[in-house]
């Protein structure tokens, strides 16, 4: 069962956006900090790099122990690689490609963020 949560999750790059989801205001999210939203049956972490005044959002899905709580995660860079780690095992994920950066994980899927009238919106292609 929880193998087949990874296959609802892929990434989506900004070109590929059919539908943009108005998921909440800006002030609902913690500045350098994640928070998880509801998109259909999937959680989708939604970082503020307040910092850097850039927004990531990637699954909440954790490919390690496949649990839902990288939204719970610290966040931070890598040599200019913005990541989020796991509070669970600090396995760190690119939030711009997604890819393990600490190990030999799968990817986790991201998607594009913009920010319209002061809400945050997540991009998909459904």
């Amino acid at each position: 069962m929880k193998a087949t949560l990874l296959h609802q999750y892929h990434t989506i790059a900004p070109e590929e956006v059919t539908l943009w989801f108005k998921a909440a205001p800006v002030s609902k999210f913690p500045k350098n900090g994640g928070a998880c939203i509801k998109y259909k049956d999937q959680q989708i972490a939604v970082f503020n790099f307040a910092k850097e005044n850039i927004w990531y959002a990637c699954q909440n899905l954790c490919p390690h122990k496949m649990e839902m709580v990288l939204s719970r995660g610290m966040i931070g860079d890598e040599n200019l690689e913005p990541k989020v780690a796991c509070p669970l095992h600090k396995n760190t994920f690119s939030l711009k490609t997604g890819a393990h950066l600490n190990g030999n994980l799968n990817a986790i899927a991201t998607y594009p963020v913009r920010i319209i009238e002061g809400f945050v919106h997540i991009g998909f292609t459904e």
